[in-house]
């Protein structure tokens, strides 16, 4: 048989039709074994992630006055913004203000703290006890922040469609500023996150005299919308008890008054009537375990 390098260069008059056809038959054998290693070692690009955007309907945030319930696209990244005075000092503004979306909660103001808390608030998580708060600084929540969804939380003498005191008002505001977006969780909701308490701790919320803190709804409601949580100036269950951490305020807008820690601890300890942040920190930790929630400032691993 005629090696392939002869088919092509050899012009020996005496070559056969036979010997040709030999020839052709090596060269395509040739390239059907080169084509088969092709296949074999060369790895067809994977297909690109999609980014495009997965629209969440949540049943249980009731928009204000409709009844219509939130309708938004998911986060990719998301900043959950503490009321707390950790915040003081530290410069994280602009990488919050990176995220995709940001969570605040109550009324915690971001003009003059924007080097510390940034400027931008996608999603607002309101106690009913701060709604009136809320409403006396109108001008600044509603009118310079249409863009901003308000969610508030509250128990039905508060917040009932028909009756509720605080619901009312915000229906006065709405009136007032037609471009808001407010939200209310619904009586459903609020039984469904009592119970994410009692399963998570083994205590009834109302029997142990507790009150939820609006940290709790703002992270059940960042678990729902974030692919990803980055929370800052929430501390873990046991930085209160080391004694060597600098005092700082409640709030990082109101210095001089409370203390963190000593508020933590206090309620801690009551009987009735009382938030029991600690106990929700070490909740949100195994929560961290399971989904992609980062403590980043202060800084703390799950």
């Amino acid at each position: 048989m005629p090696s392939n390098i002869e088919c092509f260069f050899s012009k020996s008059p005496t070559w056969s039709v036979s010997q040709g056809r030999v020839c052709v038959a090596s060269l395509l054998l040739c390239v059907i074994l080169w084509l088969c290693w092709i296949k074999a070692n060369i790895k067809e690009p994977a297909e690109p992630p999609s980014f495009l955007p997965h629209e969440l309907q949540l049943s249980g945030y009731s928009r204000l006055p409709d009844g219509e319930p939130l309708v938004r696209n998911t986060c990719k990244t998301c900043a959950v913004v503490s009321s707390s005075g950790q915040m003081l000092g530290s410069g994280l503004g602009p990488q919050i203000d990176q995220a995709e979306c940001v969570l605040r909660m109550n009324t915690a103001p971001t003009f003059g703290y924007e080097p510390d808390v940034g400027s931008r608030s996608t999603l607002r998580v309101v106690s009913h006890t701060s709604v009136p708060l809320l409403l006396r600084n109108q001008t600044y929540f509603f009118q310079h922040s249409q863009d901003t969804v308000y969610v508030i939380w509250g128990p039905p003498r508060q917040m009932d469609v028909d009756h509720g005191i605080m619901y009312r008002a915000l229906v006065r505001a709405k009136g007032k500023f037609p471009e808001i977006n407010i939200y209310t969780l619904t009586q459903n909701m609020m039984a469904h996150c009592d119970q994410v308490f009692q399963n998570e701790t083994g205590k009834n919320r109302a029997m142990s005299g507790t009150f939820l803190s609006t940290g709790w709804f703002t992270m059940i409601l960042a678990m729902d919308l974030c692919e990803e949580v980055s929370v800052y100036g929430m501390v873990s269950e046991n930085y209160c008890r080391d004694r060597s951490h600098p005092p700082v305020p409640y709030h990082y807008y109101e210095k001089g008054r409370l203390d963190e820690c000593t508020t933590y601890m206090m309620h801690e300890k009551a009987s009735r009537g009382a938030h029991r942040f600690i106990t929700e920190k070490a909740v949100f930790s195994r929560w961290a375990r399971r989904k992609r929630i980062y403590f980043k400032h202060p800084s703390w691993e799950a």
